[in-house]
């Protein structure tokens, strides 16, 4: 790993109430090219991956245009590498997929014709896929951001479970500590008290009825974890990473709709409270990140 003093020293502040972009998401990948070791680009790949997989889920629902122009991948990338898989062929040989793509092909072929019966979204298999694939990397930053993401939203969605008679069991994802826990516990801390030391936090996000408030809270609880795991890191590629993705929260705030947010956030609750066994995997797609 490089260390990135001149880059580092040369970024501006910026604070989750930023009203303005210092970069985009995607201005800040072209501004890292010519600077990161090869090494360090890989982890930053990782970060981007999330864009490809909007642009994989889009080629399941038959979209025949990628809707994230952030993704590195194209469609007709992954429409070779799908109906190679559908014939039964060696897919044709391409670096930039990761090995996930392919596990979530398979699965997919094999479950087509009983998608219906599918408690688990697409989307969350997918994310489970991610989020595995990036835990297996070997730079503990990453791998520890990316477990924080996967337990902040099972448990969110453990919560939510629980408050409206759903089976959590069914909606968790993954298979670490605190997803076997979240599946099986019926304790009101899921028996995760000694081990998740935000999880009281958590509860009480989860109990805010403004979307947007809880959302903006729970960013409040990542930007905390990424100044605390930095701190001594500040010229390091974490603190790159760190930027990067805070850069990602203050963009989707700068252009989210508080009308669109409060009108979906109505209308998942309605959902809930008619008992609609589609209503969690409304509210994890709405809250996806």
């Amino acid at each position: 790993m490089g260390k990135y003093y001149c880059l580092i020293a040369g970024l501006p502040d910026i604070t989750l109430d930023d009203s303005k972009l210092t970069y985009s998401v995607a201005e800040f990948r072209e501004e890292l090219a010519g600077i990161l070791t090869e090494a360090d680009k890989k982890l930053i790949d990782l970060f981007y991956l999330k864009y490809d997989n909007k642009n994989l889920m889009a080629y399941i629902k038959h979209s025949e245009v990628n809707p994230e122009s952030r993704g590195r991948i194209t469609y007709d990338e992954i429409d070779a590498l799908f109906k190679a898989l559908r014939e039964e062929e060696n897919p044709p040989k391409n670096n930039q997929i990761p090995p996930y793509f392919k596990e979530f092909f398979k699965l997919y072929l094999e479950n087509e014709d009983r998608e219906s019966k599918q408690e688990v979204s697409w989307e969350d298999r997918l994310a489970a896929l991610y989020y595995a694939y990036a835990m297996g990397n070997s730079n503990k930053f990453v791998v520890d951001w990316f477990e924080l993401n996967l337990n902040i939203n099972n448990m969110l969605t453990a919560i939510t479970c629980r408050k409206h008679g759903l089976d959590k069991a069914e909606y968790i994802v993954g298979d670490n500590e605190v997803a076997k826990a979240l599946r099986t516990s019926n304790a009101r801390d899921f028996g995760l008290g000694d081990l998740v030391d935000y999880l009281p936090e958590l509860q009480r996000i989860a109990e805010e009825s403004d979307l947007m408030v809880r959302e903006k809270k729970v960013d409040l609880l990542k930007w905390r974890w990424l100044e605390e795991q930095t701190f001594f890191k500040t010229f390091d590629i974490e603190s790159v990473y760190a930027y990067l993705l805070k850069l990602e929260m203050i963009e989707r705030w700068v252009t989210l709709d508080k009308e669109t947010g409060d009108k979906t956030f109505r209308e998942i609750v309605g959902a809930m409270k008619k008992g609609s066994v589609n209503a969690l995997n409304e509210f994890k797609k709405n809250n996806n990140k």
